[in-house]
């Protein structure tokens, strides 16, 4: 079967190498946890503990403030020590909740579990996964319950389960896909239940054909599921890259969506949240993430709870190796550099990312040349030479005619560009200033 892809795009070096054999392990469990109230995109939640209390494992420690959130649980037993700002994944200081952990995991009595969802109603699935605290996996950290509340006016024909992960360094989704085939698929069910959709696809790159073969496998006749294999080729597993790839169908610039042309995308990790959620009454409080890197003497992949710091992560793979130049959470191409160690791990934390100097050297920036590589890269279909031009002469009315506000931050321009251009930088600049704008208007 040939490899599907989209036009554009680039090939950075993996370096997935480092952590794809090696199995999921627990990470130890922390002597205290910083639990953010900001866990994914849209309204921060409430504290509705203090210090002083003490708390259960699972226990909700956080309130939802809208539609656009979901609540957030104690991934420890133990005592609240502190409420305030805490330095957050996201490069800023966030509220949260320091819990200090008392070493016993008593929990919370798990939400009663569903063993057969067919005579389910949709809306009480939706339900169970908002008040778990389920998010996207992938990333984004988009709240999976809204993801599943189409309007009635935009029904989905599709579902696709991402496990693309093309993200250079980062292997705990294709850990995930190996070891644990069957909570993915149930989750994925649950999706394409809730959905009503006729048509079910998970979407995996060439670069993992064991992950390929193991959910094969694992469908167990299920035949309306398909596995499609994926061009290795990096933004492969945007969302709107992926559509394209399996579907051929585009997604319209913002703020047009997945779901305006049929279609619902979930990662293998969500997939896998749900299926805790629904089949166990589990909260979200534990996801996979890669530590690696040249940084790392033993880079893992670890099952960590919510809210352990990075500095216990790195402790946990041996330490530090060499002199160190950067920590990212993430991947080398979408990931947020840290100024410190201790950040604590969030619902979205895929990976933490540890670079020598020797690997993080960063040249001036040249003129640029004009030479078009970053156009051929775009996977949105920008000019990325022109837009850089605009923003740095301070045309942002220009840039926004331009469709800077299309950018999806992928850092293909910038990756291919022979004068080292910090064209992101940039763009990122540039939305926040258009969008400010926007919001003072």
């Amino acid at each position: 079967m040939k490899a599907r892809t989209f036009p554009g795009g680039i090939h950075p070096l993996e370096n997935k190498y480092l952590t794809e054999k090696k199995p999921i392990e627990r990470a130890a469990a922390p002597e205290l946890v910083v639990i953010a109230m900001s866990q994914h995109i849209g309204a921060p939640c409430k504290p509705i503990v203090k210090v002083g209390d003490e708390v259960k494992m699972g226990q909700k420690i956080g309130e939802a403030q809208g539609f656009v959130s979901v609540p957030v649980h104690s991934s420890v037993s133990g005592k609240v020590k502190a409420i305030g700002p805490f330095q957050h994944p996201l490069g800023n200081v966030q509220p949260a909740i320091t819990i200090e952990n008392d070493g016993r995991d008593d929990a919370v009595d798990p939400m009663q579990p569903l063993d057969d969802i067919r005579d389910v109603e949709p809306k009480k699935l939706i339900g169970r996964i908002c008040e778990l605290g389920v998010v996207g996996m992938g990333g984004a950290t988009f709240p999976t319950h809204v993801k599943l509340s189409p309007p009635r006016e935009k029904p989905i024909d599709t579902v696709i389960l991402n496990g693309t992960e093309c993200e250079p360094y980062l292997t705990a989704d294709h850990r995930l896909m190996l070891e644990h085939p069957t909570r993915i698929i149930n989750g994925f069910k649950v999706v394409v239940r809730v959905l009503n959709a006729n048509r079910a696809i998970i979407g995996i790159e060439a670069n993992k054909p064991d992950a390929i073969e193991v959910m094969r496998q694992s469908l167990n006749g299920s035949g309306n599921i398909e596995v499609f294999k994926l061009l290795v080729k990096y933004p492969q597993g945007g969302e709107k890259q992926l559509i394209k790839s399996l579907l051929d169908r585009e997604v319209p610039p913002p703020p047009g969506l997945p779901m305006d042309v049929g279609v619902v995308v979930q990662n293998v990790g969500t997939a896998a949240a749900i299926a805790d959620a629904v089949f166990e009454g589990r909260p979200l409080i534990e996801r996979v993430t890669t530590v690696t890197g040249s940084g790392v003497k033993d880079p893992k992949n670890l099952l960590v709870r919510v809210g352990t710091l990075a500095s216990q992560l790195i402790e946990q793979c041996g330490g530090y190796n060499g002199e160190i130049g950067k920590i990212i959470f993430g991947g080398p191409m979408m990931g947020i550099a840290q100024s410190t160690d201790r950040v604590p791990a969030c619902k979205g934390t895929s990976g933490v990312l540890v670079l020598t100097k020797d690997d993080t050297t960063i040249r001036e920036p040249d003129p640029c040349l004009r030479c078009g590589r970053c156009v051929q890269a775009c996977p949105i279909h920008l000019r990325p030479y022109l837009l850089g031009a605009l923003v740095e002469s301070e045309r942002l009315d220009d840039a926004e005619a331009e469709s800077v506000l299309d950018c999806i931050e992928c850092g293909c321009c910038a990756f291919v560009c022979p004068s080292s251009r910090w064209l992101v930088h940039l763009f990122k600049s540039a939305k926040a200033q258009i969008m400010a704008k926007k919001r003072k208007k």
